[in-house]
């Protein structure tokens, strides 16, 4: 069964496809001068990409290795096979899965340095998508224990993360606007990922959502996309650098400068638990309270949030 789960990921296979599509659409960008792309940016993003390869390769092995031991122990593993049912299950239960473990990475500061080098790119397109949070990929799988221990088989479980993966790519552009109304209201489209990439205040923090948009719909995390407010790509502050070293470890060493500024251990935890923003001795940045100054007239630029400190 450990052999066939890493048979049944799908990323590798995929590989020449996603950097094929960069290359048909920074063509198709640069011959209509749209300034979707830049060379330094773009291998910044390939290079987060190698990188994630690499930190994921031990916590992926160890993470296979859970799996089948919590799927033999599972008291649902005779019950729970390959059926049409329990592949329609694993899809609804995977893809509810990943919007916990995203907005985890969006509001735990800890999480957030692992991932925030998937948003510093101030561009959409489809190298973006390949931006990987490095750090993430140390607790990654973390969250996709329980599955087993509902019966799913590892090779099951793999199977339906590179598929879900594998529909995020394609949803990483600006070449596609909205979609029909009933597709904008049930799966997470390029409109409303655009959302989840912008620094604007109304949009962070929004759209976590995998291949389905309806959990954030449900859980209260969801903004549409507005003409009205066009997405500005990035981060708030931005950290204007292409070096894969900086793109990597940038909110890192923030964090390791904010907890040697704190002087007591419950603030520490608080910088490492809280959502990114919070300070001991500052305003409070994080993305709902901007919300709630932006709401009652405050502006952007007063206030800043998930800055690359």
């Amino acid at each position: 069964m450990f052999e066939q789960a890493l048979q049944d990921d799908l990323s590798l296979l995929a590989l020449p496809l996603y950097l094929a599509a960069v290359l048909l659409e920074a063509w198709y960008a640069h011959r209509h001068h749209l300034n979707r792309y830049r060379l330094g940016d773009t291998l910044a993003s390939l290079s987060m990409l190698v990188a994630s390869g690499i930190v994921e390769l031990l916590p992926r092995l160890l993470a296979l290795t859970a799996f089948v031991y919590l799927h033999e122990i599972s008291p649902l593993r005779d019950v729970v096979g390959r059926q049409w049912w329990a592949w329609l299950l694993l899809f609804f239960l995977d893809d509810f899965t990943y919007y916990w473990f995203h907005r985890a990475n969006h509001e735990v500061r800890l999480l957030w340095a692992g991932h925030v080098n998937h948003h510093s790119s101030q561009y959409m397109n489809f190298a973006t998508a390949l931006r990987q949070g490095v750090g993430e990929r140390l607790h990654k799988f973390l969250f996709w224990m329980w599955l087993p221990l509902l019966g799913f088989d590892p090779a099951m479980i793999i199977t339906v993360i590179s598929v879900s993966l594998f529909y995020q790519f394609w949803i990483h552009t600006r070449a596609i606007g909205r979609l029909h109304p009933w597709i904008e209201a049930v799966f997470n489209t390029p409109s409303h990922h655009r959302v989840h990439h912008a620094s604007n205040v109304r949009y962070l923090d929004r759209n976590h959502g995998g291949v389905l948009i309806v959990w954030d719909r449900l859980f209260g995390t969801f903004a549409e996309e507005r003409d009205d407010d066009p997405v500005v790509y990035g981060l708030t502050t931005n950290i204007d650098s292409d070096n894969p070293w900086t793109v990597l470890s940038h909110e890192y060493r923030a964090v390791g400068r904010d907890l040697r500024r704190a002087t007591k251990w419950s603030d520490r935890l608080r910088y490492l638990l809280l959502a990114p923003g919070w300070s001991h001795d500052g305003p409070d940045k994080r993305a709902s309270v901007l919300r709630r100054n932006a709401a009652e007239g405050q502006t952007h630029a007063d206030y800043p949030a998930k800055t690359a400190m």
